[in-house]
């Protein structure tokens, strides 16, 4: 006969009989060396491939990428930027659509340039090319070219590292051939639809790069001026008496400016008729001074005193108003007539909205070839002044080179700024010229915000140059369709995340000038048109539609670079050869470039076939495309995108814009390696892993501007950790789980059912945010869930069950049901912001399974939600907090070890929180080995909480004997002569174990 005794107690290793958990995954991640491994194992399963044929047939969600600059390593900034692209896209698919992302780089344009000058032919001492030499112009655009591919292969794989997962292999470019051929037909279409035109504008001019910059290429930096206050005498007037008017005839109009060097420029003086004016008389000034006693000097009151405290007058009297309607029949004369004869021309007053009483005088010097408001007040009044015989011509004083040109008399070669962006002689010889004309009444210099390129980090001019521009406010299909109207109405029709976006770019496109779109340089889409020269300036733009044809064709065969080949301008215009006409060489600024890559990505079906066939909302289809970049892109990318598209198509190219913020160290200053403080993404990930990284960026309101730095990365980490541990913590358990054994929700106990109704709270708030591109809010509430609820509560409460229960619990089998459950939720939920970590998480429990990425989020019934056994247990989770407080002070106390060692007694005052816990096992829920519940106030000296009234505990010990096995104090231990050293509860466990045991031999 078998012997089925027990062993005895002594000898029996009860941790063997434990449901313990099981699991290879490790606690320790080791990201920077398994996130690799999924890479790999992404790569060779297909995973693109795979997401786009999981999601056929479904609405797409297309993220066009804004192009990142091919030049050089990703900073933290472009991690930021990747990784939120790459939680779209994820987050999209598993929301139900095919959410596709193909990645793009901007290549041509300036720095690039700059690279291949500097390391192809300054390092090595070797002279720049000769730019009007086609052949040395083709051969150094095939330099950048090579140059712009380098990159593009090490940013790709340096994307790729941060998880972001898109159709890698075929990327697009705007230096591809069909790119740059496409490029070339948006700009014939502007061309066609008369918008296209060469005009004589004020640009924005970098001396040191020898272009012009857009608005967006700009940044306003600190920069010390030299500040003058300026005569200008009053050659006659249309006062109300004739001794009003000889008084005027005798006096002068001051103006303020910055920018000395802009003077030979001026042609009119602008005032506000929104302003009071008056006559003011110097009665006492120094005998040295440039200010003299009797002057007569045309001021704003508001500004009067301070102008003549600059100007050292000691005494003044105000001698009367001047009203606005005086002030437009007052001509000056030039300030520099008396230095030089090119001056004597007359200079009118002309009211102007951008006149302020803020700083200067109340009037502005306007010199239409130096500034906007001065360009445009001179060509609203050109008709006006042209009747009046004043010459409307706006001149060239100022060359590439920054040196002043023959149309500045007196100054000729005096350069506004150096080479190397520094400060010329211009200002000075001005200032001098004013002096010696008795027209200088001050000087003085001025700290302040100043235009730099933001790639030379040098100040820029305003100067008067021929380029090619995109008009805003000329019709083109009927009255009143303009780029202007189209882009505001285009706006509406946008959804824009956050919403303040677009009132921003709404503002932006109501007070933009004309789109100037031509640089000087090499490299780059050339514009591609033939002109002829008209006698007034103007040109007249070649319209035939074969030679575009020969164009587009050439770009598509050979690349734009055949726009400079020798024999280009024969080749294109074919017959038309001997005409006349002449070839463009300016190229197009960079934002036309990205500006047009709905056009080569969107609508190129042949290149990027997994993108046709889009059907927008807009178009009546159910697909939508939305555009994400930094918050400066409303000036940027966004702005010339919708600019495009619409002068080109009638509407947005997008219909969700969505921005983020800039990254800024710890304590919120810009990174620079000066300062020390940059982070970079290449040390976060070789440290900590890129799951770290997503972790930051998600966690974070990338609404607003971001910071990191060590400290804030050892937080990240520690709070990683903890939803790691508890995802461990349930693949653990869930090793015991056969879905044979799953329980009903409800056959099981409250706690379960309780977990089922948060994951029924958290699912639709999940989707929500998702859907809403909240991402920060998703992390916030799976991080409490998991934390606090999960691992801090339910968790703590059910070690016990899942570990010491027997078999065939309820309660345990319950419990792994509900695991199932909860796992397959947040794991789901977290892949799109952590995924590796979600990955390895989900192969961990399904090892067969091709990925968690291609899963969708799962369906939480609405039938779990229990609103009322919720507002149970969070009484029940109040005295719990109660009980736990109690148990603390005793711990510290070293009145008890574990709180298995408490048999805490709870009263509990109110009727309504009693009934509500009296049928709760609370010696479970607060994990001690027993605890008794008794109706009212308790003792004076029992614990209480302030927050939770009507609850006292006094902490007393476990009666009984301590359980061998689940280590609980209980007098039933014992009982069973079987087990004499365990409760009944594990006693059964162990024979249950024990008849396992056998049955498997």
């Amino acid at each position: 006969m078998t012997d089925t005794t027990a062993p005895a107690a002594k000898e029996r290793d009860y941790s063997e009989t434990l449901f313990l958990p099981k699991t290879d995954f490790p606690m320790r991640a080791g990201l920077p060396q398994k996130e690799p491994e999924i890479l790999a194992r992404w790569k060779k399963l297909g995973l693109y491939e795979a997401l786009r044929a999981a999601g056929k047939g479904r609405a797409r969600f297309v993220l066009h990428d804004g192009p990142p600059y091919a030049n050089g390593n990703i900073h933290i900034g472009h991690a930021l930027n990747k990784i939120l692209k790459d939680v779209v896209t994820r987050s999209q698919q598993m929301l139900g659509f095919d959410s596709n992302y193909v990645p793009g780089w901007d290549c041509h344009g300036l720095p690039i340039e700059w690279k291949i000058e500097e390391e192809n032919y300054r390092a090595k001492g070797k002279a720049k090319p000769d730019f009007s030499n086609p052949t040395a112009l083709v051969e150094f655009r095939k330099e950048c070219r090579q140059f712009a591919q380098h990159w593009i292969n090490v940013q790709r794989e340096e994307f790729i590292r941060l998880g972001v997962v898109g159709d890698w292999a075929h990327p697009y470019t705007t230096m591809s051939y069909a790119a740059e051929a496409q490029i070339a037909r948006e700009l014939m279409k502007f061309a066609a639809n008369g918008t296209l035109y060469r005009g004589s504008k004020p640009v924005m001019w970098s001396v040191v790069e020898k272009t012009a910059l857009a608005e967006a290429e700009v940044e306003y930096e600190d920069y010390t001026s030299d500040t003058v206050w300026v005569k200008f005498p009053i050659l006659s007037s249309a006062a109300a008496s004739s001794a009003e008017n000889r008084q005027l005839a005798e006096a002068c109009v001051v103006i303020w400016t910055t920018t000395p060097w802009t003077l030979p420029g001026n042609r009119a003086i602008s005032y506000s008729p929104k302003i009071e004016y008056g006559l003011y008389q110097v009665t006492d000034a120094p005998s040295d001074n440039w200010a003299k006693n009797g002057d007569l000097l045309v001021l704003a009151d508001k500004l009067a005193l301070d102008v003549l405290r600059q100007a050292r007058v000691t005494a003044y009297k105000r001698l009367r108003g001047i009203e606005a309607d005086d002030l437009a029949k007052i001509v000056c004369a030039h300030p520099l007539k008396q230095f030089n004869s090119g001056y004597g021309f007359k200079v009118p007053l002309l009211a102007g909205d951008h006149v302020t009483e803020d700083t200067g005088t109340g009037f502005v010097h306007t010199a239409p070839g130096h500034g906007r408001e001065d360009f445009d007040v001179w060509m609203a009044n050109a008709a006006k002044l042209a009747a009046a015989g004043i010459n409307t011509h706006i001149p060239y004083t100022v060359d590439a080179d920054g040196r002043f040109t023959d149309q500045a008399p007196g100054f000729t070669g005096k350069r506004v700024l150096t080479d190397k962006g520094e400060k010329g002689d211009a200002n000075e010889a001005v200032i001098r010229a004013l002096i010696d004309a008795g027209m200088l009444l001050a000087r003085s210099r001025l700290k302040h915000q100043y235009p730099h390129s933001w790639r030379s980090k040098k100040p820029v001019i305003f100067r008067n140059t021929p380029q090619w521009f995109i008009a805003m406010d000329k019709d083109i299909d009927k009255h009143g369709d303009t780029l202007r109207h189209r882009a505001l109405t285009a706006i509406k029709a946008t959804r824009w995340v956050p919403v303040q976006g677009e009132n921003r770019i709404n503002g932006m496109i109501e007070s933009r000038p004309d789109w100037v779109i031509s640089r000087q340089r090499a490299w780059g889409v050339p514009i591609t048109v033939f002109i002829k020269e008209n006698p007034d300036g103007s040109v007249e733009l070649l319209d035939d539609p074969e030679v575009n044809v020969r164009i587009v064709e050439a770009f598509e065969a050979e690349g734009a670079d055949a726009w400079y080949a020798p024999g280009a301008r024969e080749r294109f215009l074919g017959k038309l050869g001997n005409d006349g006409w002449q070839k463009v060489d300016d190229i197009l600024d960079v934002w036309f470039d990205s500006g047009s890559t709905h056009a080569f990505v969107l609508e190129d079906k042949k290149h990027f076939p997994g993108l046709a066939h889009i059907k927008r909302k807009i178009d009546g289809g159910d697909d939508e495309v939305m555009y994400l970049e930094g918050s400066d892109q409303h000036r940027g990318w966004f702005q010339s995108s919708l600019l495009e598209s619409c002068g080109t198509r009638g509407r947005a190219p997008f219909d969700v814009v969505l921005t983020h913020g800039f990254v800024l160290d710890e304590d919120g200053r810009k990174m620079s390696k000066s300062l020390g403080n940059v982070t970079a993404p290449q040390d976060v990930i070789k440290q900590s892993g890129a799951d770290i990284l997503r972790m930051w960026v998600c966690a974070a309101d990338y609404a607003d501007d971001l910071r990191i730095g060590p400290e804030i990365l050892k937080t990240t980490v520690d709070t990683y950790r903890k939803l790691r541990n508890t995802l461990r913590w349930m693949l653990g358990n869930l090793a015991h789980f056969h879905d044979a054994e799953r329980v009903k929700p409800e056959q099981m106990p409250e706690l379960e059912r309780l977990m089922l109704h948060r994951l029924a709270e958290l699912d639709p708030l999940i989707r929500q945010a998702y859907a809403d591109f909240d991402y920060k809010r998703i992390f916030a509430a799976l991080n409490a869930f998991m934390t606090v609820d999960l691992s801090a509560f339910y968790f703590d409460i059910r070690k016990d069950a899942l570990y010491c229960d027997p078999y065939s619990s309820t309660t345990r089998k319950a419990c792994l049901t509900v695991l199932d459950y909860l796992f397959r939720c947040t794991v789901t939920w977290l892949a799109p912001l952590l995924c590796f970590t979600a990955e390895e998480a989900w192969l961990s429990r399904y090892p067969e399974a091709t990925s968690v990425h291609l899963e969708p989020f799962p369906k939480v019934l609405p039938a779990w939600r229990n609103e009322e056994l919720a507002e149970k247990w969070r009484k029940v989770r109040n005295v719990r907090r109660v009980v736990t407080g109690a148990l603390e002070l005793e711990r510290a106390a070293k009145r008890i070890g574990a709180s298995l060692e408490a048999h805490p007694v709870i009263y509990i005052a109110d009727a309504d929180l009693f009934a509500a816990v009296v049928d709760v096992d609370l010696a479970e829920v607060c994990i001690t080995s027993g605890a008794a519940l008794v109706e009212g106030e308790g003792p004076a000296e029992a614990f209480r909480l302030p927050d939770v009234t009507g609850v006292a505990v006094v902490p007393e010990l476990a009666r009984g004997k301590k359980c061998a096995r689940s280590w609980k104090i209980s007098p039933a231990v014992g009982q069973d002569p079987q087990f004499p050293d365990v409760t009944p509860r594990d006693a059964q466990a162990l024979r249950e174990w024990e008849a396992a045991r056998q049955a498997a031999e």
